[in-house]
């Protein structure tokens, strides 16, 4: 088939994809497209339909800076939500002739000779550019449990990001194995439609309330009309929740507050002893994923659910085996199990400079210059790359960073007609260096646990060890000295 050519090529078109597609067309470089190997853009956020999918950051701060959305209808956007806002960003911004959909891609090649990114696609078609943007994020690739048997269960089985809409529940019996993010909000919403919940729960999760509720129709006037209300309630949004940082990066021990405050949220909901026991987490909060329900605990005692912390045997036919022999028969297993995020950021092929493969290169594990500049790939940046992702805040916020920073050597490169710009090997090195020391001292590494944000070496290569005003700060401006120029 005939190669495509353009002179920016941005893979994935969720929150990242959308930005860098903005941001282009504001500088007025129009010739760039978006891959997406969807029908639809919203990349997670398309993914994860499942029954009560929400965002965990309040909904005034899970959006661009430059295009607010006075009309948010809750304080925590609903998954449709927050997809329809993506829908008007890119009818907004007219990105959607810049779209490719149901292109999934199989590698990337660049030659040097000609200081060019070949894309390589499924359906065989190929794309060049001079420029590859990757906005693939860490959330996009599911994470199946190793368990022996899975395969052979004879009925539904599905995970939690890949929601089959089209199965009832209804009157089933349905096992839910993983008790993260995904979980606490599809119990309670499935739990009064089916006839039996088995909840297979590894480690017991810490849980917060959630401050949710509806937003008025006098404030998203006020907001509409009076921006400097929004603006306001945004930035005191944000610095409450970089206060959140200090316990996460400055002084653990800040959280044994916030671990009373789980305890006291747990003993004020669940009043039967043995759960509560079963419900009480044994690690320092933050050191995985804090989550926030409401609705979660009081799940926990309907009298159709019960929940399982013996360790899953295997799985056959008919259901689920737990470690002490007990059958637990099943209709439909629902796989809560989280996403690849440390073992691999980018779901497909990518080779630099001499044909070096990034597996290669990631082979102790991702590491990229700012979390967006590989060294041995030049001309490729990655939004959302290795130690990018927050506990605290918005990630809109890390991408809108790394995109003006993207920009910023974009733009230089079309000034001094470069052909390639390639981040340098000891910057690379000597700035991962600094962010793991920096990471040991952190409640994600000190805390008592293992989790999502580490590869299974123990190495953290999912988190940002700081505020999100020191990576402002840090991408602010474009230091050129740092890449090696062609």
């Amino acid at each position: 088939m005939k190669n495509k050519q353009y002179e920016q090529i941005i893979v994935g078109a969720g929150f990242s994809g959308l930005c860098m597609g903005i941001k282009l067309k504001e500088a007025d470089m129009n010739n760039f497209v978006i891959l997406e190997r969807r029908d639809h853009i919203g990349g997670t956020w398309y993914d994860n339909a499942y029954p009560g999918a929400a965002c965990d950051v309040e909904s005034h701060l899970y959006s661009f800076s430059f295009e607010p959305n006075p009309d948010w209808s809750r304080q925590f956007g609903p998954q449709q939500e927050i997809l329809n806002y993506m829908d008007h960003c890119a009818d907004r911004y007219e990105l959607r002739p810049h779209i490719r959909h149901n292109t999934t891609i199989t590698g990337a090649v660049y030659d040097e000779k000609k200081g060019l990114w070949t894309v390589s696609t499924e359906s065989g078609e190929t794309y060049t550019s001079r420029v590859l943007v990757t906005c693939t994020g860490g959330l996009s690739e599911p994470a199946f449990p190793d368990i022996k048997g899975l395969n052979s269960f004879g009925g539904k089985v599905f995970h939690s990001a890949k929601w089959d809409k089209k199965y009832n529940l209804k009157g089933k019996s349905v096992a839910v194995i993983g008790t993260g993010a995904s979980a606490i909000q599809i119990v309670p919403a499935i739990v009064s439609q089916v006839k039996h919940l088995d909840l297979y729960q590894r480690t017991a999760p810490w849980i917060l309330p959630k401050k949710d509720k509806a937003i008025s129709a006098f404030r998203r006037t006020m907001y509409r009309y009076l921006p400097i209300t929004r603006k306001l309630y945004r930035t005191r949004l944000y610095w409450r929740n970089e206060l959140m940082a200090i316990g996460f990066i400055v002084n653990p021990a800040i959280l044994r507050l916030g671990n009373q405050l789980g305890l006291m949220h747990l003993r004020r909901v669940v009043k039967d002893e043995t759960l509560r026991e079963k419900l009480t987490p044994h690690y320092t909060m933050g050191c995985k994923r804090i989550l926030l329900s409401n609705d979660y605990y009081p799940a926990m005692q309907q009298p159709n659910l019960e929940l399982i912390t013996e360790g899953i045997k295997e799985i056959n036919a008919k259901g689920i085996v737990t470690q002490d022999g007990t059958q637990h028969n099943a209709d439909t297993i629902i796989l809560a199990t989280g996403f690849q995020a440390a073992e691999g950021v980018l779901r497909f092929d990518v080779r630099g400079k001499g044909g070096l493969d990034l597996n290669d290169a990631w082979s102790d594990g991702a590491e990229a210059y700012l979390g967006t500049s590989i060294s041995g790939f030049p001309n490729m940046f990655i939004v959302v790359g290795p130690n990018t992702g927050l506990g605290h805040s918005s990630m809109l916020l890390m991408i809108e960073a790394q995109v003006r920073y993207i920009m910023q050597c974009m733009e230089i490169m079309k000034e001094k007609k470069t052909k390639a710009v390639d981040v340098k090997k000891e910057v690379e090195k000597e700035y991962n260096e600094e962010l793991q020391v920096e990471l040991a001292r952190s409640v994600w590494q000190s805390g008592g646990c293992t989790s999502w944000y580490q590869t299974k070496s123990g190495k953290n290569v999912t988190l940002w060890p700081g505020f999100t005003f020191t990576f402002m700060r840090k991408t602010r401006h474009f230091e050129a000295d740092k890449y090696d120029w062609s």
